[in-house]
């Protein structure tokens, strides 16, 4: 099991290393997905993160997530955002307790069987949600226009 973290640690922090140094313009998604660093997201990026995520978060083994392996998993990657961030340590551990408490949120909504687990459909499933979320212009391909124009619509609708 202690490999199997160790391993899960070190697939996660290659995902990220390639992510930092992508030209994201400050998009979360852009960064976390963009593995050759051209500043957009083709879907097969997105699949091939989420795949290494999913076995990197699998800590057991089992093809499937429990809640600990998943909100573990979050929590890594949050632990990692919050110490890059220009937070205050009290709003720090706010954002750590809410996003925590959002993730188990999650877990249960991803759980569309109820059976105490995500299997890989649902989490293909929510990806492909997600995925489809971020492409504002459906074209297969989030770039930083896609996001210009959610946000753009986000401001309209708000007003």
């Amino acid at each position: 099991m202690t490999y199997r973290l160790l391993a899960a640690a070190t697939a996660l922090g290659l995902i990220a290393s390639v992510a930092v140094a992508a030209p994201h313009g400050g998009n979360a998604f852009i960064r976390d997905y963009d593995t050759n660093g051209d500043g957009q997201v083709t879907r097969a990026e997105f699949d091939a993160v989420r795949d290494v995520r999913f076995k990197a978060t699998d800590a057991n083994g089992d093809g499937t997530l429990d809640e600990a392996e998943y909100v573990g998993e979050y929590t890594v990657r949050l632990d990692a955002q919050l110490a890059a961030s220009d937070l205050t340590a009290e709003k720090k551990t706010e954002e750590r307790q809410r996003q925590v408490r959002q993730a188990h949120v999650r877990f249960g909504a991803l759980d569309k069987n109820k059976d105490q687990r995500i299997d890989r459909a649902e989490y293909d499933t929510s990806g492909a949600a997600a995925f489809a979320e971020q492409d504002d212009d459906k074209d297969g391909v989030v770039t930083l226009a896609d996001a210009a124009a959610r946000r753009a619509k986000r401001a309209a609708a708000a007003k």
